[in-house]
């Protein structure tokens, strides 16, 4: 028990590192704060192409959505960091995590969203139309409200998924949490920093799975 206590749960070790700690969940709160608004903006903009009629614009969009629901996103982020060099092009690895997971965060709110949107009986925008709104402000008004609403679970729990997808941006050595916290394991030569880490990331996804749970089971009944 001591050495378990010793090398997982060393209160000094881990309030010597805790400067380090707490740089890197600063970048990793950044990184979230930037990652889901345009997440989330980039995926309704997904979805709005995907709905058109026009096939020469909801085919692209729908190629869009399911390419990269299909790519790995930590292939994606590698691609994008160590690949693309090779082309000339060298960005740093926060503008890399940026892009890469944009791509990947757009594809799966767009295809949320667009989940939102089918579900909303077509008499809804037909009623809207009749007390004389037009197409664009019946779906803003009245469709956007319900859609979104119904699928206000899936969007939350989708970013808490973003925001243990930010872990991946420890394999280029950006420096967020889990790689402040890796870097503070090899100084001490103790695992108590990951531990400091992983209880990190359950004080911040805790209440959100929770909300998460709430609400699914509001919209149930």
């Amino acid at each position: 028990m001591d050495t378990l206590i010793r090398e997982f749960f060393n209160v000094p070790v881990m309030w010597r590192v805790a400067p380090l700690i707490l740089r890197g969940l600063g970048e990793t709160l950044l990184l979230c704060a930037f990652l889901a608004p345009i997440g989330l903006l980039g995926g309704l903009g997904a979805m709005l192409l995907a709905t058109r009629r026009s096939r020469l614009v909801r085919f692209p969009a729908m190629v869009f959505i399911d390419l990269f629901r299909a790519f790995p996103p930590l292939v994606l982020l590698i691609f994008i960091y160590s690949g693309l060099p090779f082309l000339g092009v060298r960005i740093g690895p926060m503008l890399a995590i940026g892009v890469a997971f944009l791509l990947n965060a757009s594809s799966y709110y767009g295809e949320i969203y667009r989940a939102g949107m089918l579900s909303v009986p077509r008499g809804q925008s037909e009623a809207a139309r009749s007390t004389g709104l037009t197409a664009g402000q019946a779906f803003v008004f009245v469709v956007l409200p319900q859609g979104v609403r119904n699928v206000l679970p899936e969007l939350l729990s989708n970013t808490v998924e973003l925001v243990k997808l930010t872990t991946l941006a420890s394999v280029i050595s950006a420096p967020e949490l889990l790689h402040s916290a890796d870097l503070a394991r090899s100084l001490t030569y103790n695992s108590s920093p990951l531990v400091m880490a992983a209880a990190i990331y359950l004080v911040l996804l805790w209440p959100l799975v929770r909300l998460v749970r709430r609400m699914e089971r509001g919209l149930a009944t």
